[in-house]
């Protein structure tokens, strides 16, 4: 499949006894050395598709970040969000699964696999790949640990008691969003010894890893799939909770009603399905393990594939069962409007338009008292819920680390990431995702944060669905241990230009200017990327990533037989975002 050059591979052999943990080594030239010290230096083989099925058994635990905020802004129609977004996930994985069998000698994932395709056709592509994969995946680290803390102190405390109210703000951030600022409390001090606790055990290694990912995915599955099954089969799901499908609207006093199928209708459910993508799509993050599977050419489809199968499940069962529990609610509030009719404090309401079920930070609470069972069954379930968060929190330290480590490893980001420690764990990379998630934990409003970040994620999946069939064009005779059907490589392309239009045309309803901010922080790989090219590596390339990637001029096999078609591709991706965003503006 792919080549290895002599050069390389008996340089390494000289330089054997010489290397360290340090060292910078590709991964081709380690796996095929019996060098055990240079195959050190790489990340370490050691996991079945099963121990990647567990890392990524966290993924299902994210329907907790937005399950409450999407139900809240779209009304009744919000659990159809959900099952229209993880089928599309799961068509999408397809694409990933094939392009991920390609490499087997890479981490990092679809973004990197994608990567490969874009950087024939150019070098600023490429990165944007990578860096929008790891900054929508990283902040689970901050949101999860957030709501985790924000889930054991409302177990403990009342809402009012002085540890759950007191704060001290840093910095006032409104001039992004209304409401946005820096802050220091309970919740960030909580937050931020969940994820040390988090990366203490990722320190360990991909082995490890998994062995506690397993353990926490037994414990905090349970408690999902029960709440998902049980109001189902005793009947618990009222009819009138989800019909009419109708939008969430509001009338001229603020009181919630029925809206209608027009712009701002639609607008509501692209925004749904833009947010909800963040949660479905996420189970792709088992493919960032084929560099550590035992055996990538089998291991990576599987691991995909039955990934997908669990995501359906709660995805699917879960939101039904909350808002079959909860409904729309009741008014508890009525909004108060002054003289010239304008609403000056907007109707509060219980059920799904509680604010805490908004914030997310009531969801535990609402879903632990689905199963009755007093008050005692009640907390054990909020504490599994926790362990469910903890459980996302490490899928996402491991897949996102490991993106950064092996974009440093490609050329893209500064060399400093590609560092792994004694148990092949990317240490460097998971101290740069704590750092930057420790800023994000210290954020006023988690929603904005998510939303923001899935900008990223939605550039992300445009150019890596696209990235399936310019592999197709460029390396049609490549070793393809999965290949997926012609109808799915095509949905999938369709797809990018969905999620595309639905982003356009949704990002904002979380707040105005989701869509600029997360398209200026994507923008912001541009100056790292030309910094490690440029001045780090003085305009070339690292020779491994030469290599892997085929961009030498004597290797055969590879062609830029796409022409002009990825570039198209991209023209279409920027009309689609305009067009949508100015409709619904």
């Amino acid at each position: 499949m792919v080549g290895i050059s002599g050069v390389v591979l008996g340089n390494l052999i000289k330089r054997g006894l010489k290397l360290s943990v340090n060292t910078s080594v590709d991964a081709i030239s380690a796996d095929l050395s019996e060098n055990v010290i240079a195959q050190n230096a790489t990340l370490h083989r050691k996991i079945g598709w099963q121990g990647a099925f567990w890392v990524a058994s966290g993924v299902p635990a994210l329907v907790l970040f937005s399950i409450g905020a999407i139900a809240a802004t779209v009304g009744k129609p919000s659990w159809m969000v959900w099952m229209i977004s993880i089928a599309f996930g799961f068509i999408q994985a397809f694409t990933y699964a094939e392009i991920a069998g390609l490499f087997p000698h890479k981490s990092g994932g679809a973004s990197v696999y994608g990567a490969v395709a874009w950087v024939r056709y150019s070098k600023m592509i490429a990165p944007v790949s990578v860096w929008c994969n790891w900054f929508a995946w990283s902040p689970v680290l901050a949101i999860g640990s957030g709501l985790a803390a924000g889930y054991m102190l409302g177990a403990l405390f009342a809402p009012d008691a002085v540890i759950n109210t007191w704060q001290i703000t840093l910095l006032d951030l409104s001039m992004i969003k209304d409401g946005l600022a820096l802050r220091i409390n309970a919740t960030f001090i909580l937050g931020a010894a969940v994820l040390l606790t988090v990366f203490s055990i990722q320190h360990g290694g991909i082995l490890r890893s998994a062995k506690a990912t397993m353990i926490l995915g037994i414990t905090a599955l349970i408690p999902l799939m029960l709440i998902g099954l049980v109001p189902i089969l005793t009947g618990d799901i009222p009819q009138a909770h989800f019909f009419p499908l109708a939008p969430l609207a509001y009338d001229d006093a603020g009181n919630v009603i029925d809206g209608i199928w027009g712009i701002e209708g639609w607008k509501l459910m692209a925004g749904g399905l833009f947010i909800a993508a963040w949660s479905t799509y996420g189970f792709e993050t088992a493919v960032c393990y084929t560099r550590e599977f035992r055996n990538p050419k089998t291991d990576t489809f599987r691991a995909i594939f039955f990934s997908g199968l669990l995501c359906i499940a709660v995805f699917t069962l879960v939101p039904i069962a909350f808002q079959g529990h909860l409904g729309l609610g009741h008014l508890v509030t009525p909004a108060v409007v002054d003289a010239a009719g304008v609403v000056t404090s907007p109707a509060v309401y219980d059920g799904m338009l509680a604010p805490d079920i908004y914030s997310g930070m009531g969801v535990a609470a609402a879903l632990s008292g689905m199963l009755g069972g007093g008050k005692v069954v009640a907390a054990v379930l909020v504490v599994m819920m926790v362990l469910a968060l903890l459980l996302s929190i490490m899928t996402s330290m491991a897949g996102s680390s490991r993106t950064l480590y092996q974009a440093s490893v490609d050329g893209w980001l500064p060399k400093y990431l590609s560092h792994v420690n004694d148990h092949g764990a990317p240490t460097r990379a998971m101290w740069t995702d704590l750092c930057f998630n420790l800023v994000l934990l210290m954020m006023s409003d988690y929603v904005f944060v998510l939303a923001a970040s899935n900008v990223g994620y939605i550039i992300f999946n445009f150019l890596n669905l696209n990235a399936g069939w310019i592999h197709r064009l460029d390396r049609p005779n490549w070793d393809r241990p999965y290949k997926a059907p012609t109808i799915l490589l095509a949905l999938g392309g369709v797809l990018s230009f969905v999620n595309l239009g639905l982003m356009g045309m949704g990002a904002d309803i979380w707040g105005v200017g989701t869509l600029k901010a997360g398209l200026i922080f994507a923008a912001l790989i541009i100056p790292v990327f030309l910094f490690r090219h440029y001045v780090q590596d003085k305009g070339v390339f690292p020779d491994a990533m030469l290599e892997d990637m085929q961009l030498t001029n004597t290797e055969k096999g590879v062609s830029k037989r796409a022409g002009v078609l990825p570039y198209v591709t991209l023209v279409a991706g920027v009309l689609v975002v305009y067009y949508f965003h100015n409709l619904a503006s």
